[in-house]
């Protein structure tokens, strides 16, 4: 048995947290927040920095997102869709009630004016020819798949990509975390070998230490934040079983449905570090998308809107670094929910035995 210290209690956090106390190893977990619930809810969320995971939408779309990443990160995606739907079913059987995972594949869209778009995005989709190719719908076979979209769009099915339901997903990997030392309301200032530094100067000594916090691991890694925006619907009766995403003259929309009749909707991509409100251009624009392909949207109500930020490194590209007696994994950008346990898999590979961290 190791003892594990882990800076950081987002999606990477508590993955690690979760795979470690399971398999024995006495783990102790810093965060800043004030606990593991999820930050409250309303029309405009409060600007208190909190996990990203939590904000982000818990879309799993490797193939999609060969239209902003390489192959590299669409096959550490499809790696993670098999995880994530295991470690669902392992959450389920440890007692845990609430949906946390789906898998019906996504929708691309587009607009008639915005084809030539889409066939560029497309092209752009055949970077992975290991993958599953994208598969045109007509619109017949669109009706059949998703009754609730306006007539006319251009359409292809995006095989077995998937969703988690990220708030229930983090609750649930803390409560299901045996054993676990959560040091909610702490800090951690700096990481090294075996040791983690709190706000308040003492040091913190374990057999490995683990850098998952995000923009708090600044400046030892040359992080920036960068900020997304997306709000809640609801809308009863709507019916939408799969992810939308909307090729648009802005940005790529998303709409992702999760239980309760709320569709989340979101995209905004903003060099930025600034964590106010969403913005009134950004609602405006992700509602207007929204409702061009769900007609039904009409009398939906904003439940909820919230902006965050990701954090990301000068390439973009995900980093891990392991050394004795440390880990860090850090630089996610837009990839969190998609690549967390893949990479999470393969940086506990890396380490070995971990007896003798």
């Amino acid at each position: 048995m190791a003892r594990i210290g882990i800076a950081g209690a987002g999606v990477l956090g508590r993955l690690l947290a979760w795979r470690l106390s399971h398999t024995g190893h006495a783990v102790t977990v810093f965060d800043p927040a004030p606990g593991p619930q999820a930050p409250a809810t309303g029309q405009l969320a409060d600007t208190t920095p909190h996990a990203a995971g939590f904000t982000a939408a818990g879309m799993l779309s490797p193939l999609a997102e060969l239209d902003h990443s390489g192959p590299a990160i669409a096959r550490l995606g499809w790696r993670s869709l098999a995880l994530w739907r295991d470690i669902a079913q392992a959450l389920r059987e440890q007692g845990c009630g609430a949906p946390l995972f789906a898998q019906h594949g996504s929708l691309l869209l587009a607009h008639g004016a915005d084809l030539g778009a889409a066939r560029r995005v497309l092209a752009r989709l055949q970077a992975a020819p290991d993958l599953p190719a994208p598969q045109r719908l007509d619109r017949d076979a669109l009706a059949a798949l998703e009754p609730a979209l306006a007539p006319g769009l251009n359409a292809w099915l995006l095989p077995d990509e998937g969703q988690v339901m990220g708030r229930d997903m983090l609750h649930a990997l803390a409560t299901h975390a045996p054993g676990v030392d959560w040091r909610w309301g702490q800090q951690v200032q700096t990481v090294g070998p075996g040791a983690l530094h709190t706000d308040n100067g003492t040091p913190s000594r374990f057999d490995l230490a683990i850098d998952v916090r995000g923009l708090g691991a600044r400046p030892a890694l040359p992080l920036r934040g960068v900020r997304g925006e997306l709000l809640w619907l609801h809308a009863p009766g709507l019916r939408l079983l799969r992810p939308l995403r909307l090729l648009h003259p802005r940005h790529r929309v998303y709409i992702v449905p999760r239980p309760g009749n709320l569709f989340v909707v979101g995209a905004s991509e903003i060099e930025s570090e600034d964590r106010s409100p969403v913005s009134l251009r950004s609602a405006v624009e992700l509602m207007a998308a929204a409702h061009s392909v769900l007609p039904e949207l009409a009398e939906a109500r904003i439940v909820h809107m919230e902006s965050n930020l990701r954090p990301a490194l000068p390439n973009n590209e995900p980093h891990t670094h392991t050394a004795p007696g440390l880990l860090r994994i850090n630089g996610l950008f837009r990839h969190g929910w998609l690549l967390a346990p893949a990479l999470v898999e393969d940086a506990l590979a890396a380490l070995g035995d971990l007896k003798h961290v």
